[in-house]
């Protein structure tokens, strides 16, 4: 599409954060790296948020309205830490009329989520957009869907024979009825340690690791307050690794990155708020067990059905070098900290480039 003058009309691409999950906070960091890192030549942005009680929102600068709203919002070094005092022209969004007049004639060309967790990365918005029509970063309803719940997740790669570690399944009406029958099955199962995870959020929220029947009634008890589906995985002592996926039918891999951190896991507060997690790229590690690693990113992107970007998390046994397929992320984060934009940095894909590209196979995806 031309402008009058024959001139190429920007992409109008439509920036969505914030959110009503408990990665709120995390999502609005990963939009402003998003927004700062697209070419203004080439692109035309339009932020819409969302806040925590799930209003869209559009306007003069929604972003800094909903980070002026959040009290827990934390910035690293180098990241724009300014609010504007003034007043903002926020205005509810209801379909493509409520937009910024400048981009409603003709509308948005593609979304980009910097949605993370539930309502966001879980096929929600996913599929609103698949209703609407338009092209959208990342995986469709399936693969989201699916890569969202950790324990689906875990049937599906079972079937597709990527290796993972023991694992179970708890409801919250199961910890609810009978607490000491549900600490009494997963010993029977799991040797400690373990891990007590939500099986729909991300960031590690309300993750905690278990090396007693005590840790373990208060681990369940805090996952059970995040979801009604808890995971419980077997724990192992190993090097934690992530590896990135970029692409739609032919998916490429980046290098293998580790996170070392200081306390138990990598945790909430080791991601975002007191950057103590040692991060290395690239991590050392032998050719082979990287190259089977990058076998098993792609097959578990395939199986799952994923496009555009996924971060494949893992763990090296240390004593045996047996490799576990950890977690799958389909939108991961994007803050100035985060492993799935290094990666591809340390491979020679800079942050403006990486979001073109995934630009680009969303509308190359649209297409097909």
């Amino acid at each position: 599409m031309t402008t009058d003058n024959s001139q190429p009309r920007k992409i109008r691409v439509a920036v969505v954060f914030g959110g009503r999950s408990d990665e709120h906070d995390v999502s609005l960091r990963s939009a402003r790296t998003i927004m700062d890192a697209l070419d203004p030549a080439r692109y035309d942005i339009v932020p819409i948020g969302i806040t925590r009680s799930g209003q869209w929102l559009a306007g003069d600068d929604p972003h800094a309205a909903l980070v002026a709203e959040s009290p827990m919002f934390h910035l690293t070094a180098g990241e724009n830490t300014a609010v504007p005092t003034s007043d903002w022209k926020i205005e509810p969004v209801i379909g493509a009329e409520a937009l910024p007049p400048q981009y409603a004639a003709e509308g948005i060309d593609v979304f980009f989520p910097a949605l993370h967790g539930p309502m966001g990365e879980d096929g929600t918005l996913q599929g609103m957009l698949e209703l609407a029509g338009v092209p959208y970063v990342g995986s469709g309803v399936l693969g989201s869907a699916v890569s969202m719940d950790k324990a689906m997740t875990k049937v599906v790669l079972e079937q597709a024979g990527v290796p993972q570690l023991p694992w179970m399944l708890v409801t919250r009406r199961e910890w609810q009825q009978n607490p000491d029958a549900v600490i009494a099955r997963i010993e029977a199962s799991l040797p400690y340690p373990v891990f007590v995870k939500p099986a729909n959020m991300g960031s590690s929220v309300g993750v905690s690791k278990s090396k007693s029947a005590a840790d373990l009634r208060t681990a369940l008890q805090e996952a059970a307050h995040f979801d009604r589906r808890i995971v419980i995985e077997q724990g192992v002592v190993g090097r934690e690794l992530e590896m990135g996926v970029l692409g739609n039918e032919a998916p490429i891999t980046s290098g293998l990155g580790e996170i070392r951190p200081r306390g138990e896991f990598y945790d909430y507060a080791s991601k975002y708020l007191d950057d103590s997690a040692e991060l290395i790229i690239p991590a050392d590690v032998d050719p082979a067990i990287q190259t089977e690693m990058e076998r098993i990113a792609v097959d578990a992107f395939i199986a799952l059905d994923l496009a555009g970007l996924a971060r494949v998390d893992f763990f090296l046994e240390n004593d045996t070098n047996q490799i576990y397929l950890n977690e799958v992320n389909t939108l991961p984060g994007f803050t100035s900290i985060s492993m799935y934009p290094m990666l591809w940095e340390q491979a020679g894909i800079s942050l403006s480039e990486l979001v073109n590209r995934l630009l680009e196979l969303a509308l190359e995806r649209h297409l097909h």
